[in-house]
Formats: structure tokens, C-alpha cells, sequence
């Protein structure tokens, strides 16, 4: 199951460090509504020394019921929030700039995302957002029961004497 796209932006930030290995940094600054703006190629929203912010548009946001778990880790921590996936790029040989290449609601995903060794970074969820993917959660999820370990008995028997033999292997005994 997956519900109708949400179109979304973002918006990159490029702000100066006091730093002499890395001048300034990169960070996602704001998701947008893009609803009312057009698809097409990422565009410069401000240019100066201090403030560059580029827009990119055209995210379709679905959610999945087979990340059911991974959103609902995300609406029950303390901040629920977007994931940004960027990295820098350098367009027509010009300036570097951090380009999003994905954007989710979920958890494992990201987390997913950032074992692959990508930049992932978080802004925070509007509350819209959160209590749609609440209620999608609340439909869709449903957690796996906890399975307890079956432990043998300590009063003798066949189980005990086949856990005390695995332990004498391990030890080389």
C-alpha cells in the first residue's frame, strides 16, 4: 500500500565557517509546500558571502506500508522530522553546491541511507505532516509481537547437557 504523493522542496544553505580546512557549510534549511511552484532545475534564491540559498523542487513524498516501522520510529522520538539525503556537486564546472537527492519520513530508510555512507541531515516535520503519518502509521503498522527465548531447564535433563557441550566447544575443551 502507498498513499497519493506529497510534492515538496527544499531549500539548501551554504553558510561560512570560521575555519581554515573548510570555509563554510552546507545544511538544509527549510522544506517547502511545492504545490504552486514549478518542476525544473534547482534555482538560486540568494548569493552573497555570508547567505547562498538554492531551491530544488519536484519530491513526490509517498508513504509505504513496509516502512510502517520506520515511520513509526520517527513520529514517537522526541522531534519528529524530514530526512534530506544531499551531496555536493559541482554543475557546468561553477561553484560547488549540496544538491537533495531524496527526501523521507522514515527512519529506517534514512538509516538505510546514512550505512551507505550518504550525508543525511533532519529538519524538523510540521505538524500536518506528523499527524499524517500518525494516522498512516496507526492503519498500516502493526509491531511484531516479542518472542521470548526459550531457556532449558536448570534441573538437569538432555537441554542442559547439550548447552554445557557448546560451551565446552567454544572453549576448546
Amino acid at each position: 500500500m502507498e498513499t497519493e504523493a506529497i510534492r515538496i522542496g527544499v531549500v539548501m544553505q551554504r553558510v561560512p565557517l570560521d575555519n581554515r580546512w573548510q570555509p563554510y557549510q552546507w545544511r538544509p534549511m527549510e522544506i517547502v509546500g511545492d504545490a504552486l511552484l514549478p518542476d525544473g532545475a534547482a534555482r538560486c534564491l540568494r548569493d552573497d558571502p555570508d547567505d547562498t540559498r538554492w531551491l530544488f523542487t519536484g519530491f513526490d513524498i509517498k508513504l509505504f506500508s513496509d516502512e510502517g516501522e520506520g515511520y513509526f520510529l520517527n513520529i514517537n522520538s522526541p522531534a519528529p522530522c524530514w530526512f534530506v539525503m544531499w551531496r555536493i556537486e559541482e554543475p557546468d564546472g561553477g561553484a560547488q553546491i549540496a544538491v537533495p537527492k531524496a527526501v523521507t519520513l522514515s527512519y529506517n530508510e534514512a538509516a538505510r541511507l546514512m550505512d551507505g555512507g550518504e550525508q543525511v541531515d533532519t529538519l524538523p516535520a510540521s505538524a500536518a505532516i506528523i499527524e499524517r503519518l500518525a494516522a498512516f502509521t496507526q492503519e498500516y503498522y502493526r509491531p511484531e509481537p516479542k518472542r521470548k527465548r526459550k531457556k532449558p531447564s536448570f534441573e538437569g535433563g538432555e537441554g542442559v547437557d547439550k548447552m554445557a557441550r557448546a560451551e565446552g566447544d567454544q572453549h576448546g575443551r
